[in-house]
């Protein structure tokens, strides 16, 4: 659930916090209270209530609920601020009213009656934004699995691509008058491409070694293809034990460098993949090229939509005018 307030929050936040301050003055004329008493205690109220609101939005759901989860101590802390707003704004409306301090309740007793006023401001204008929170995360998430779902249709399409089957029935019908071995190693190379996708067509997610494994044998299929205009270096020293990525994600990445560039010449185009505990980073130069209308970046907007749904984290993109570099997460199950 994304606790950052929008502009819908403020203003629900807006009308509560209103309607209860009017209520408050109405409450105020009828009992007859001091003009002081309206110009302090409503404006401490409105304030104490915001503090709080923006303590649990900002601070104490993201950290200690959210994120890191501990019970104890988001408990702990939702006492403590709430008491210490309650706490201020007890004790303004005590001075308002003429009292003198020295009468003011004995310390446990103030900081009680603090608690209980800081969760009767609090309570309402807070259950009601979480619970309009919830009910747009879980929108959200139905939005992003009906999402999950079409993309999935559409790579398994552009997998199944007859342009893709076509272009690599050329370069094997060229291989095999030309270098029989490698028709045969490039068969074998293609054929396990397809069982691959074709037994993980339904799988979110796949193991880190399997989908190098596709990506060895797509990388094989390119530079048969291209020869030397595609190079790749992979660096991976680590282990790859409980280390998974969305299924096909490697291939999509290769299929961006070679949609994307094209070598001309002596420029070639160079592609590392770098493997770290968290991260999978592809960078390849870039040489410019027309890329196809129907290709430009649809790939890389339905990865980040299938990360939506797997991981807190999103894939990164940094580019410059000679350098296009992405990076993954590398998702890991807990037990």
């Amino acid at each position: 659930m994304n606790t950052k307030l929008n502009k819908s929050d403020f203003i629900l936040l807006g009308v509560i916090i209103g309607v209860t301050s009017l209520l408050n003055v109405w409450q105020y004329y009828v009992y007859g209270n001091d003009l002081l008493e309206f110009i302090v205690d409503i404006p401490t109220y409105i304030i104490m209530a915001c503090i709080a609101i923006g303590l649990f939005m900002y601070w104490l759901l993201p950290n200690f609920l959210l994120k890191n989860t501990n019970y104890f101590l988001f408990i702990s802390l939702a006492i403590v601020i709430l008491t210490v707003t309650g706490f201020i704004e007890n004790l303004a409306g005590y001075w308002s009213c003429e009292n003198d301090c020295r009468t003011y309740p004995v310390w446990h007793r103030a900081l009680l009656d603090g608690l209980f006023a800081g969760a009767d401001n609090v309570g309402i204008p807070l259950g009601i934004l979480l619970t309009k929170k919830f009910y747009e995360s879980q929108t959200q998430v139905v939005k992003i699995q009906k999402q999950q779902k079409e993309n999935e249709l559409k790579l398994l399409r552009s997998q199944l691509d007859p342009h893709f089957l076509f272009n690599n029935l050329n370069t094997l019908d060229a291989l095999i008058d030309s270098n029989a071995n490698k028709a045969k190693e490039y068969i074998n190379r293609l054929s396990l491409i397809y069982r691959y996708l074709i037994q993980t067509k339904d799988a979110e997610v796949m193991e880190l070694s399997e989908e190098m494994n596709l990506a060895d044998n797509y990388m094989f299929l390119i530079q048969t293809r291209f020869g030397d205009d595609y190079s790749f270096h992979i660096h991976k020293n680590i282990d790859f034990s409980n280390k998974f990525l969305p299924t096909g994600a490697i291939q999509t990445l290769l299929e961006n460098v070679v949609k994307h560039n094209k070598a001309s010449g002596e420029d070639k185009v160079h592609t590392s993949i770098d493997i770290d505990e968290n991260w999978l980073t592809v960078t390849n130069n870039k040489l410019k090229f027309a890329s196809p209308k129907d290709s430009l970046g649809t790939g890389l907007i339905n990865l980040k939509a299938r990360y939506q749904l797997l991981s807190k984290e999103v894939p990164k993109i940094e580019e410059s005018e000679k350098e296009f570099k992405i990076s993954i997460p590398i998702i890991k199950l807990s037990n």
